[in-house]
């Protein structure tokens, strides 16, 4: 039962208070009476919230419900934490629900318990009287209008003008047109606004005239098939058949039609492979040269679309600096040459955070076509940051990119938006990712596999739905990614809309815990030299950590959190770069860190560790890239720690025995 960016930790804590309320806490009267409560209580509102978690937009009442509830998740969450660790560790150890029984026998134990229930009984029945009250569970999205898919509007705009297609379109006409007799597909995949649509429109229009039986068929991304295929059957000129017609029949009608005929049929926009695999059914093998071409932004479909062809697969990529340019001055100008020197710099400035997708280019630039002045143009280059969602005029860039996100399964959005952890342009290594998903509880493992073998398939799939960039193999294996810019900017809009992430780039952001409705539950520190943290700022932040599950902390500036506030915390991530630090970073309050999974540190300096870790029961991943490290000798008794790597050749185990 994983953890979810809209829902927080509801699923998992059903499961806590249903182990509260069974059987193995029988003696447990009070409190197995209140849990069992407090799980009928949030069963109601989670299915509320799982209705909720499908729909695109919410309206603002039933918005505010469900991210008091998401919080309120978290409070439960760390209260049943509380419990578990003050009456005896994990219930699976020996003797604790004996040594419980035992230590609530006392009456300020029975009192404070009995209270911080009553506490959790209140807040889940004022949340459910809200649900009733407002009527949530008869909510609907804000809006039923279904708009054009932004990605099909601007990218056929002067289609014929894009540039950097050439190689391509030439590419795909000789891999279309050869000798081979029996069928092939060509299947285009890459990230959503590279063109592919475009492309398969050039190639089609160039080469349909050697076909004698031709469709061009978009599909949408919740396609009813019957509607498709009649779709289908009438821009090949066949009478469409009745929308009640099974689906068995007009695949048979399509068949029989296409059988004595050389066909070329693209398949635009595909998302999802059991699509293909019904629509392929009608697609004949009749040795006439027929050919399909299909684009999509999945790799799998991609692979599964054309697996009997393995070589007719192309992947596209993202526009060269020059042909970047080309196309922006291009669409504002009408030539490349003419181009104002003065506006040149900040052109690649806005190039850059383009990244060389087409699609983004050309909605930059036609919306600086009509704005000639430079305070214009640095407008809209500083709202091409994190704060472009509020800027109705690029809110087109948004929509496109969010349309990956919104198709999303709904087990993969929280490890996506966990990306937004690391700072821009950074490398991520693969491994890191896989374990803090672990660690914070992501991963949810129905088939009873390996939580970090689950948690690779999630990874590879969001590189395969190109939400997150290849970049460095070994022999094959995919071992770490990147984050396009732009995506990035979506990713810490969605954080900061489901208070998921909370990013700090200054002391000045450090000092606005004023400005966040909710409790920080994830927190990445991206700070420079200049960025100490010091007086109110460091308070602040320091504050702000008692609610947290997730701590990153990157850059040059000499702040080190302090952790001993982090009594929730799951993960911590350190990365501590050149001298500007203090000689030794002190990671001593780690041992009071009950709820630690998962441990890096980078750093030039001196690492301290506490003298005991074997309180640290959860711990499964520490890993340190230091120049010497003091290790305690108990950590030979931590059972859950699997991933252990330190500075081989300066291990000094210290503690009783050594």
């Amino acid at each position: 039962m994983p953890v979810s960016a809209t829902m927080g930790v509801m699923k998992p804590l059903l499961g806590k208070l249903a182990t509260l309320a069974g059987d193995e806490y029988s003696k447990l009267k009070g409190v197995r009476k209140q849990a069992s409560f407090l799980e009928k209580e949030l069963s109601a509102m989670n299915a509320a919230l799982e209705k909720m978690e499908l729909m695109d937009e919410l309206d603002p009442v039933a918005k505010d419900w469900r991210d008091r509830v998401r919080e309120m998740s978290y409070d439960m969450d760390n209260c049943i934490d509380d419990f578990i660790r003050q009456f005896g560790g994990a219930p699976a150890k020996a003797g604790f629900i004996k040594e419980t029984v035992r230590r609530l026998k006392t009456l300020g134990q029975r009192h404070r318990i009995a209270d911080r229930m009553e506490e959790l009984k209140v807040l889940a029945l004022e949340a459910n009287e809200r649900r009733i009250r407002y009527k949530i569970d008869e909510c609907n999205s804000s809006s039923s209008f279904v708009a054009i898919d932004p990605c099909m509007s601007a990218i056929y705009v002067d289609a014929a003008g894009l540039v950097g297609t050439d190689g391509p379109r030439k590419e795909l006409v000789n891999l279309l047109t050869d000798t081979e007799k029996k069928l092939k597909v060509v299947s285009i995949v890459g990230f959503g606004g590279l063109g592919k649509t475009t492309l398969a429109k050039q190639v089609y229009d160039e080469i349909k005239g050697r076909f004698n039986c031709m469709a061009f068929l978009p599909i949408s991304q919740k396609p009813n098939m019957t509607w498709i295929l009649n779709r289908l059957q009438l821009k090949l000129g066949m009478h469409g058949s009745s929308s009640a017609c099974e689906l068995q029949d007009l695949i048979e009608d399509l068949r029989k039609h296409l059988t004595n005929n050389r066909y070329l049929i693209v398949v635009d926009d595909l998302w999802d492979q059991s699509v293909w695999n019904a629509i392929s059914r009608a697609f004949p093998e009749n040795d006439k040269g027929s050919r399909v071409i299909v684009t999509t932004r999945v790799e799998d479909v991609a692979s599964g679309a054309c697996c009997s062809h393995p070589g007719s697969i192309y992947r596209m990529n993202f526009l060269d600096e020059q042909d970047s340019k080309r196309l922006f001055y291009n669409r504002i100008y009408g030539s490349e040459d003419d181009c104002p020197s003065r506006f040149e710099d900040i052109s690649a400035e806005i190039l850059k955070k383009c990244g060389g997708l087409p699609l983004a280019i050309i909605t930059i630039s036609s919306l600086l076509a009509s704005r000639p002045e430079m305070d214009e143009w640095e407008a809209i280059r500083n709202s091409l940051g994190t704060q472009f969602a509020i800027n109705p005029t690029t809110e087109g860039i948004k929509s496109i990119l969010n349309l990956s996100y919104m198709h999303l399964p709904l087990h993969l959005r929280a490890c996506f938006l966990h990306v937004g952890m690391y700072p821009e342009d950074r490398e991520i290594e693969r491994d890191d990712l896989v374990r803090q998903w672990v660690a914070e509880g992501f991963i949810n493992n129905l088939y009873g596999q390996d939580m970090e073998v689950a948690a690779k398939s999630y990874f590879n799939e969001l590189i395969n739905r190109s939400l997150i960039q290849p970049e460095r193999t070994d022999h094959g294996e995919l071992l770490s990614c990147r984050v396009h810019d732009m995506m990035l900017d979506l990713i810490l809009s969605k954080c900061a809309e489901h208070n998921f992430i909370r990013v700090e780039c200054s002391s000045e952001d450090m000092a606005r815990e004023h400005a966040w409705k909710y409790k920080t539950r994830r927190i990445s520190l991206n700070l420079t030299g200049g960025s100490a943290a010091d007086g109110t700022a460091s308070e602040t932040i320091a504050s702000s950590l008692s609610q947290v599950r997730s701590l990153a902390r990157f850059g040059e500036s000499k702040y080190i959190p302090p952790l001993l506030h982090c009594k929730y915390i799951r993960v911590i991530h350190f990365e501590v770069l050149g001298e500007l630090c203090h000689k030794e970073i002190d990671l001593r309050a780690i041992s009071q860190l009950l709820q630690l999974r998962y441990l890096k540190v980078s750093a030039d300096q001196y690492v301290k560790l506490p003298t005991e870790m074997q309180g640290l029961v959860l711990l499964e991943t520490l890993e340190l890239h230091i120049k010497w490290i003091q290790l305690p000798s108990d950590i030979v008794h931590l059972r859950r720690l699997t991933h252990l790597v330190v500075p081989k050749r300066q291990i000094c185990l210290k503690g009783s025995g050594t």
